[in-house]
């Protein structure tokens, strides 16, 4: 990418351009912010650490105007301000880009950018010059992109950057970033973080939010925690460690968060025989005992989520075999695979793995809604009951199982998927990146649940592009890349650098 060219008069000095002072926030009750300060110096990308539910997105919403502050005070370059609403805050120049991007789907990118913005001439739309000012601002980032493109049209990096544009055509000075890197593919990520380092280096202040914690420290200048609302502490990036972090987020220490119990794996119960779908994946040959964990590594593309989708039937092989307790079985749709004991979770929880507007119950009993139903009629208070026992084993922080799913934090979130697939008591349990955008401490939660899932008896295949997850939690390692399997690995012997070389090199099989 090429460099950003100056754009907006922002100050260098180490003076801070948003503070937040004592400041505390409650919902019915619920403390969600309790005398948090937090200051963001112009010229740095500061990170903002804490679990799902420590505080963050109350935070945030407080320094953009959606939420007013019960007690204390926002300041703006040295003096209080209080924002009525995202507009007032972005008139003022804090602007945020969350982790789902807010793009109008049908307009097209300079609509976007300048969406309620646009340039009059004569009393209307002055598209020229509209369109000029988005190719200039989209040129200057190095983003080669076509202004006049519908946004439907772009990848989830490609809007992130859009965001990025329209943020900088404000003139914003604060610029806060949620989990911005979720879905994107280590390239995409580490062209984002250009355009963060340059924007920084004109003088932004830049408030970056993830759970990556490698990202991190890559990125950030100094760092800020919360825990349960409190602010914990502000530390230089370079003067923190990977434990401490943890230790401040969560109270725990590193090795805890993969909570991996020894267990002698049983008889073979899921194995696949040259299993193959044209264009996907190609001769797949794996087995799955009882109590053991198979971890799936590879590059984004590889084909795994492609395999794990024909497992449970959702495209299905065309070709090679599968046998479950030594048994030849066909699976051609999920209920096929969810009759003969397979449970899938699969990677993009709010669009494959839970209706939002529905509850928290009505989404972990679906699988299983003919057992909550008699004579056509659904049992109401037995689902509920079913439940909340099903939403309590996986400690999910809810009000109550008539919440709606989409009410949630992200972990939360997949905690209820998890209790969904579990309470149909699978024998195989398809996992499609289980932690992918919860916190340190939801993860351990996850991780400590599969290894007493395994423990049981329950077969797990895991599929994670966080190497450090599939050394902490894997009994064997399978690698694919292009659609084929090129390594496998005994967790005492595996290493990141040979699941590397297995998944960017084709290497035969240990």
């Amino acid at each position: 990418m090429s460099a950003v060219a100056p754009m907006i008069a922002l100050r260098a000095d180490a003076s801070s351009v948003i503070e937040v002072r004592h400041v505390s926030k409650a919902f019915g009750g619920v403390h969600a912010l309790r005398d948090v300060s937090f200051a963001v110096r112009s010229g740095e990308i500061h990170a903002l650490l804490g679990e799902n539910g420590a505080g963050k997105s109350t935070l945030i919403k407080l320094m953009t105007g959606v939420y007013q502050p019960d007690a204390g005070e926002i300041w703006l370059d040295g003096r209080p301000v209080r924002f009525t609403g995202t507009r007032a805050a972005l008139e003022q120049g804090v602007a945020a880009i969350y982790q789902e991007p807010s793009l109008f789907p049908d307009l097209d990118l300079a609509e976007n950018i300048f969406v309620g913005r646009q340039p009059i001439r004569g009393g209307r739309v002055d598209w020229r010059q509209m369109y000029a000012a988005a190719a200039a601002l989209l040129h200057r980032m190095g983003v080669t992109l076509d202004p006049r493109l519908k946004a439907r049209a772009l990848s989830v990096a490609q809007m992130q950057m859009v965001e990025i544009a329209r943020a900088i055509s404000v003139n914003a000075r604060v610029l806060i970033m949620d989990e911005p890197t979720s879905s994107l593919t280590q390239r995409e990520v580490e062209e984002l973080f250009v355009i963060v380092r340059q924007l920084r280096d004109q003088g932004a202040a830049i408030i970056f939010i993830s759970h990556r914690l490698a990202e991190l420290f890559a990125l950030a200048d100094r760092v800020t925690v919360l825990r349960d609302g409190a602010y914990v502490d502000t530390q230089p990036m370079a003067g923190v460690t990977t434990e401490r972090l943890i230790q401040m987020m969560v109270g725990r220490h590193l090795a805890d968060l993969f909570p991996k119990q020894p267990v002698e794996p049983g008889a073979v119960l899921l194995e696949l025989k040259g299993l193959s779908l044209p264009g996907r994946f190609a001769e797949i040959a794996l087995t799955l005992r009882r109590g053991e964990i198979v971890g799936l590594a590879g590059l984004v593309g590889a084909g795994r989520t492609e395999l794990a989708e024909a497992l449970f039937g959702i495209e299905p092989a065309a070709s090679g075999s599968i046998s479950l307790d030594g048994r030849v079985v066909t699976i051609r749709s999920p209920e096929q695979a969810m009759a003969l004991g397979i449970g899938y979770v699969p990677e993009d929880r709010k669009l494959h793995g839970l209706v939002l507007q529905m509850s928290i119950a009505e989404n972990i009993t679906l699988p299983m809604l003919k057992q909550f139903t008699w004579a056509g009629w659904l049992r109401k208070r037995e689902e509920r009951r079913a439940a909340s026992a099903d939403a309590a084993r996986l400690e999910v922080k809810m009000t109550h199982v008539g919440q709606r799913a989409g009410e949630l934090s992200g972990g939360n979130q997949q905690k209820v998927v998890l209790a969904k697939w579990l309470g149909t008591h699978p024998k195989v349990l398809i996992l499609d990146e289980p932690t992918r955008g919860i916190d340190v401490g939801t993860k351990a939660a996850v991780h400590r649940l599969m290894s007493n899932l395994a423990a049981e008896g329950m077969a797990i295949l895991m599929i994670s592009s966080e190497l450090p997850e599939i050394l902490g939690m894997s009994d064997r390692i399978l690698v694919m890349r292009e659609g084929r399997l090129t390594g496998e690995f005994r967790r005492a012997e595996a290493t990141q650098e040979q699941l590397m070389l297995a998944a960017t090199a084709t290497v035969a099989r240990a």
